[in-house]
């Protein structure tokens, strides 16, 4: 399930903690991957935002199998969530790189558990399925940038195709001849005279080889 924060934050370290070096500090300490942040009982599975250098990653903050706390409802049973920080919603190019993070990540996902494109959700589409509180994202971000749900299933479905492997193609061995011989005469005209009965027998290969 795809969920977007809902503020204007796109730094990890808001939402993930303690920092690690690449992070850098909240000096608040009240990042979300801890008991009852807020004192509300959430914990997605994982964050994609801005590392202290700008760049963008996806903290794992919860194992993929483990129950998460994301969707308000009977999804937390059934998905994985993850967060992608919002920041103004304005910045296409901050949203194209966490937009190709979030499905790079899902079509690891797809491929680690057996999953395809259509078992991806947005928030707001676990609510109109009544397996999720009555949340909008990312649909209040998305479609500022031209995509949705709808073309990140596409994009998703694209790379697990084009990530694919071929099935082995089975080398044919090379074909093996045995040659049988059936005279051996030092006069030509037996020679002629056997070669003839063979191929009158239907031995339409047989041939003779001179010997010096």
């Amino acid at each position: 399930m795809v969920h977007s924060t809902g503020a204007n934050n796109p730094n990890l370290k808001r939402y993930v903690g303690p920092d690690d070096g690449l992070l850098g500090k909240n000096q608040y300490n009240n990042h979300w991957n801890q008991d009852k942040p807020d004192g509300r009982q959430v914990c997605v599975h994982a964050f994609i935002g801005k590392l202290a250098d700008g760049s963008i990653a996806t903290y794992q903050t919860l194992p993929w199998n483990h129950r998460g706390w994301h969707a308000g409802g009977f999804a937390n049973d059934t998905h994985i969530g993850f967060e992608i920080c919002e920041d103004g919603l304005t910045d296409t190019s901050y949203f194209s790189a966490v937009y190709k993070e979030a499905v790079e990540l899902c079509v690891y996902l797809c491929k680690q558990y057996g999953l395809a494109e259509k078992d991806i959700i947005g928030h707001y589409e676990g609510y109109q399925k009544g397996i999720a509180s009555n949340h909008g994202d990312p649909k209040n971000w998305f479609p500022r940038h031209g995509k949705s749900m709808d073309t990140f299933r596409a994009d998703v479905k694209a790379r697990l195709a084009a990530t694919e492997v071929p099935a082995p193609v089975t080398p044919t061995a090379p074909k093996k001849y045995y040659r049988v011989q059936v005279g051996a005469y030092t006069v030509k005209t037996n020679a002629d005279a056997l070669l003839a009965k063979l191929k009158a027998a239907g031995f339409t290969d047989a041939f003779i080889k001179y010997s010096e």
